[in-house]
């Protein structure tokens, strides 16, 4: 029985030039076709040691996966911010209301509550705001009564601490903990990260968020307040806006505390908004959040984005927070006030006198930075493209005076550390310097 089947091409058998032909083109397209797919293979490799490399919790396991990056050929400079700025690929996962999640902080697990849009699709950003409670509240209570707030663009997440107290450490790395974990496990916008919080929760909101400054695109707390020791903190808020709600009828948190908070920012020039409502609630009176209120709330985090890398950072620390700022960090000072556990901490008298470490730096002209100081000791300067060109020569003054002129080099490994340090992929710096700052004369 004859095939029905014909052969794809017929080779005349008297013409053996364009069979070789053929053969030869074959050939060359699957040289072409094996190449592209090693290429495909080795950069997929390459992603994967990155991210092993970002998102292990062993430090040894850490210091491997980085390693074996720095001996491979491919991983560029380019190739491996290439991969960071894609930012973490996120599968398939739970959406609704997760209300009993979980985040381990010091050893210790704390209770999170998650609403994700039904509508969520893990290759679209969508910015995330996250609400810290009252005294008397749990993260799932505050849930129920902000998830039909806001719209289908955002991710909420709710932790719970015992009685509120988010004036505490625990309860800052409890924060800082819930927001890495919804970044790991959903696609989250970096430039639209948002604090807010109530009564209690709204102290959380003005400490943390003062300290944590470059991580948020707004804060927004509600019926709150800090003591006046701690307003040095607020020039941490220069990139950072504020949206304060406060009742004017408020027992519990005095609407005094907010009308000096806003006083304050309009004398630093700093972007504010202040809503002060007349409203009473009939169980809690003036001390409690309007829906009146909700709608310019939302249209105001529709707004806003956060500016990654500002051209101005001005950083306020105590002894407690000497870690990386944006693109500075303050590594040694002179004797200044250190908080405790409680940030609130008014025991000390150094705490109580404001000595705490200051410092601006601004990128006054093409590559050159004019740094002031007060009481820092030591400074490091992250750097990226988006402040001076790396190919020439860069120029740093320190309180007036030359402190370095010179290239720096950018470094894969710079790069990768401090892309571990700030799980961050708008926040990129593969080049840094460390300038001693000169002592006055007493």
């Amino acid at each position: 029985m004859r095939s029905s089947l014909r052969p794809a091409c017929r080779v005349h058998p008297r013409r053996p030039g364009l069979l070789l032909s053929l053969v030869c083109i074959w050939l060359a397209l699957l040289s072409v076709s094996l190449t592209h797919a090693a290429e495909e293979s080795s950069s997929t490799d390459l992603a994967a040691q990155v991210w092993q490399y970002l998102t292990t919790q062993d430090s040894e396991q850490a210091n491997s996966a980085l390693a074996s990056i720095m001996q491979r050929p491919d991983a560029t400079l380019q190739a491996v911010r290439g991969i960071l700025r894609k930012g973490q690929p996120h599968g398939l996962q739970p959406v609704g209301v997760l209300a009993d999640e979980q985040v381990m902080v010091r050893d210790r697990p704390y209770r999170v509550s998650l609403s994700i849009p039904q509508s969520y699709e893990p290759t679209k950003d969508y910015a995330l705001v996250v609400c810290l409670h009252g005294a008397g509240f749990t993260g799932e209570a505050y849930l129920d009564r902000w998830k039909s707030r806001l719209g289908e663009q955002y991710i909420l997440a709710c932790p719970t601490y015992p009685a509120g107290a988010w004036f505490t450490r625990r309860a800052e790395d409890l924060v800082l903990a819930t927001v890495q974990l919804v970044r790991e496990r959903y696609r989250i916008d970096p430039n639209r990260i948002f604090l807010s919080g109530m009564s209690n929760g709204g102290i959380g909101a003005w400490l943390i968020g003062m300290h944590h400054a470059p991580l948020f695109a707004g804060l927004a707390p509600m019926a709150s307040g800090i003591d006046d020791v701690l307003f040095p903190f607020l020039e941490n808020l220069r990139s950072t806006p504020v949206y304060i709600i406060h009742g004017s009828q408020d027992q519990v948190m005095p609407v005094e505390l907010s009308r000096k908070l806003a006083g304050e920012l309009k004398n630093l020039d700093y972007p504010y908004i202040y809503r002060e409502h007349d409203r009473t609630h009939a169980m809690a009176g003036g001390h409690f959040f309007p829906r009146e209120e909700l709608p310019d709330l939302v249209k105001w985090f529709d707004t806003q984005h956060r500016t990654p890398v500002p051209k101005t950072v001005t950083v306020v620390r105590d002894a407690s927070h000497l870690l990386p700022f944006g693109w500075v960090r303050i590594d040694a000072t002179d004797q200044i006030a250190s908080f405790s556990e409680d940030l609130v901490d008014k025991r000390d008298d150094s705490i109580r006198k404001r000595i705490y470490a200051r410092l601006t730096a601004q990128v006054t002209g093409p590559n050159r930075i004019d740094v002031r100081t007060d009481r820092v000791r030591q400074y490091t300067l992250y750097l990226n493209e988006d402040l001076v060109d790396l190919s020439k020569p860069v120029v740093i003054t320190t309180d007036g005076q030359p402190s370095f002129e010179g290239l720096l080099e950018p470094h894969v490994e710079t790069l990768l550390r401090q892309a571990r340090l700030r799980h961050d992929p708008a926040q990129l710096f593969p080049a840094h310097v460390t300038v001693t700052v000169p002592q006055r004369a007493s």
